[in-house]
């Protein structure tokens, strides 16, 4: 998808969005354009959940079709920040679908110390660093590396529930709290609560 677009680049997203309802449909391939990074940086970060990076980004771009179809300026905050959240949750949804198809083992590079401004805490250890020193591991000690992980995993499908699960997999992907109770549509007190209730519970488990 390529075009010279310039002629929308001083132009906010909202008036953008009116225009194009108004029947300016080349605006339909600047936005598609403009918002082309975030979709695929976003496919990056959930990768690691389990699904095709190209399907992701494909469902990114629905996402966004969605977005701009469903925007509502009196009603939503700016669209950057709705167009945000329809890619997310549609890249989420796909995510799910892949994984009632096969079930993905959790990644050992998961970390999980990080606050949820995204800054490491020196007093936690990541889940990779809490189950082997990665320095020098000889064969035999990656394969008992290997061998935690899966445990660990195993565990951890026992212990969370539904929720802390789904909290698990969009924290995975580098969101906060506060971006992964708009993704599932819940209330930012119960998305951080289910985040330090699940932490908590693995630490337990290490």
């Amino acid at each position: 998808m390529s075009g010279d677009y310039s002629v929308y680049e001083n132009i906010t997203d909202e008036e953008l969005i009116d225009r194009l309802r108004n029947g300016e449909e080349a605006i339909m391939d600047h936005i598609c354009d403009k918002y082309k990074k975030l979709v695929r940086s976003k496919a990056k970060s959930m990768y690691i959940l389990g699904a095709d990076n190209e399907d992701l980004i494909q469902e990114g771009m629905i996402g966004l079709f969605k977005a701009v179809r469903d925007y509502d300026s009196g009603r939503d905050a700016s669209f950057y920040t709705f167009a945000d959240l329809c890619i997310s949750r549609q890249m989420y949804t796909a995510v799910q679908a892949a994984k009632r198809q096969k079930h993905i083992p959790l990644n050992s590079y998961i970390s999980l110390n990080a606050n949820d401004s995204g800054k490491e805490e020196s007093e936690e250890r990541t889940l990779l660093e809490a189950l082997a020193d990665r320095t020098e591991l000889n064969p035999e000690e990656l394969f008992l590396d290997k061998e935690r992980v899966n445990y660990l995993e195993s565990v951890i499908e026992k212990e969370l529930s539904g929720f802390e699960k789904q909290v698990l997999d969009l924290y995975m992907t580098g969101m906060s709290y506060t971006q992964i109770a708009k993704v599932l549509g819940r209330d930012e007190k119960s998305a951080d609560n289910a985040l330090q209730r699940l932490k908590s519970k693995i630490k337990k488990l290490l």
